[in-house]
């Protein structure tokens, strides 16, 4: 409701009684719209029976008069908030929005108390003493839901901080979840880096074995041929001393 919302820090008492006031003042406004649609239907409900309104078109009168006047006093409260910055801008338009709404509904209340001997299609159980009748609607009563007929401006006030609780209790709970799944993230990415640490690690690894195949693949192969070098160096000493014997082994 109009009030309920987010204040600015550092205005202590002094915009706690500006809270309560606007309040106060918004209850009354929806309480004195409230009864002016009663009576409006009252009214009504008297023509009807052929009985004399002119009493009750007066006390219409006089408290559509108070109606306008308690909205032009939230207008007025709602200004002096927006430019001594009490509230911010976001909020301010949510109230702008609130009392647009009621200066909505209180040219229907007017133009439903000048449509004299109509009655509304739907109207409140407390007050209804037939069947639903056609004729000129009564805005104010036609657009109530059946979740807030039968609510005063008290219970409607407790009803959306109980929808405004739910739905913080609601965003806590998807804050929490958030914060869950960025953990898991953090932890998956810190999963990964060790990962390719190892990784590296084992690529390093490869890389010096492969390093110390090559190595030992070329000692091999020098062995290899120094070897094969040795080898023919015997076979020729030992044909040379087979050439020797025979030079001189004597022929009889």
């Amino acid at each position: 409701m109009l009030g309920v919302g987010r204040e600015k820090p550092g205005r202590g008492r002094a915009s706690c009684g500006a809270l309560a006031r606007r309040l106060s003042l918004y209850d009354a406004t929806c309480q004195v719209a409230q009864e002016v649609a009663e009576k409006i239907q009252e009214r009504n409900r008297y023509q009807r029976n052929g009985e004399s309104s002119a009493k009750l078109n007066v006390i219409i009168r006089s408290s559509l008069q108070n109606l306008q006047e308690k909205i032009d006093q939230l207008k007025d409260l709602l200004l002096r908030a927006v430019s001594t910055h009490q509230i911010t801008q976001l909020e301010g338009d949510r109230r702008q929005n609130l009392v647009d709404d009621l200066l909505t509904r209180q040219k229907q209340l007017q133009a439903s108390y000048k449509n004299e001997g109509t009655e509304p299609d739907v109207i409140r159980s407390s007050l209804m003493t037939g069947g639903v009748k056609r004729g000129v609607t009564n805005p104010w009563l036609l657009e109530e839901s059946e979740e807030t007929r039968g609510l005063g401006c008290d219970d409607l006030r407790q009803q959306q901080r109980r929808i405004i609780e739910e739905q913080d209790a609601g965003l806590d709970a998807l804050s929490s979840i958030i914060s869950r799944q960025k953990q898991m993230g953090q932890e998956i990415g810190n999963e990964l880096d060790e990962q390719n640490e190892i990784i590296d690690d084992l690529t390093n690894l490869v890389e010096n074995t492969d390093d110390k195949l090559r190595t030992q693949t070329r000692h091999v192969k020098m062995v290899d041929k120094k070897s094969t070098s040795c080898g023919m160096l015997v076979v020729i000493v030992l044909l040379l001393i087979a050439i020797a014997v025979v030079a001189v082994w004597p022929t009889h």
